[in-house]
């Protein structure tokens, strides 16, 4: 009796949690005297694709796409790279002040990005970055978060393999590549849904490094339709931010076995 109780409480949690997107989608399909109707219609009636292809028309959403691909594929790349080379370090070398330094990263957890943008904007215009996608993903390359979250999927990686792998000769790069990144594959691919998702959604760095219009990023693309919409139907924006939503979704199914696994085993063990 309780384990079914605590199951109805697990699926109106879930049916709570997923209401806003299924709210979304439906009116980014309904027309627009038929949206925010309430009590809220979840079936639109007649569906239509005309918001969707109004989005095209008043944003250049293929470039902002591509751009923010490009964005979030080289800052998960490079991401999921210097976090796991972090990681090993952090993890499986001894070398003096490890732990000290180890807290100081840490602590750079809880300084808000907006501290950080002065400095970064100061040096991405010494190095002429400034409108550049470069300046977008050159500081998220290293991930505080990445480190910390691999550093603790390694340490349930048993030592004796390192060690067996030692005494055949093997070097530190050989381990990490061939030992321990193949056994962290389900945490690599949990962090690498969670930088992508980060960087593809990112609106605050784009707003301030971008200036030119053909290398904006869809997040700033969103609100600049806001813009041109005005007072006109909501109901395109709702479109163009499915359309946003949808490529994170379909990287969550995708993955969604290996994300729930590297959670559940990494569990933010000390």
């Amino acid at each position: 009796m309780r384990g079914k109780l605590l199951d109805l409480v697990l699926v109106l949690g879930g049916l709570v949690m997923i209401a806003p997107l299924v709210w979304l989608v439906v009116n980014a399909l309904s027309e627009p005297i038929n949206a925010f109707q309430l009590p809220p219609q979840w079936i639109p009636r007649p569906p239509t694709l005309q918001n969707f292809q109004q989005v095209p028309d008043l944003i250049p959403f293929a470039q902002m796409a591509w751009n923010s691909l490009q964005i979030a594929v080289i800052t998960t790349a490079g991401a999921l790279f210097t976090s796991a080379l972090a990681a090993y370090a952090f993890n499986r070398l001894r070398f003096p002040g490890r732990d000290q330094i180890f807290s100081v990263l840490l602590a750079a957890l809880v300084v808000p990005v907006q501290l950080t943008v002065v400095p970064i904007f100061i040096m991405m215009r010494w190095l002429h970055l400034v409108d550049t996608t470069v300046a977008i993903w050159l500081p998220a390359l290293v991930n505080v978060f990445g480190i910390f979250f691999l550093r603790q999927y390694i340490s349930s990686i048993p030592r004796e393999l390192d060690e067996a792998a030692i005494m055949d000769g093997a070097g530190h790069f050989w381990i990490l590549f061939r030992v321990i990144l193949p056994l962290a594959r389900p945490g690599l691919t949990a962090l690498g849904i969670f930088v992508f998702e980060a960087s593809w959604n990112n609106f605050f760095w784009p707003y301030i490094f971008l200036s030119s219009p053909e290398k904006m990023t869809l997040p700033v693309g969103l609100v600049s339709l806001q813009g041109a919409v005005g007072g006109g139907p909501a109901v395109v924006l709702f479109a163009a931010i499915t359309l946003v939503v949808l490529p994170i979704l379909v990287l969550f199914l995708i993955f969604q076995r290996s994300f729930i696994a590297s959670i559940a085993s990494t569990g933010l063990r000390a």
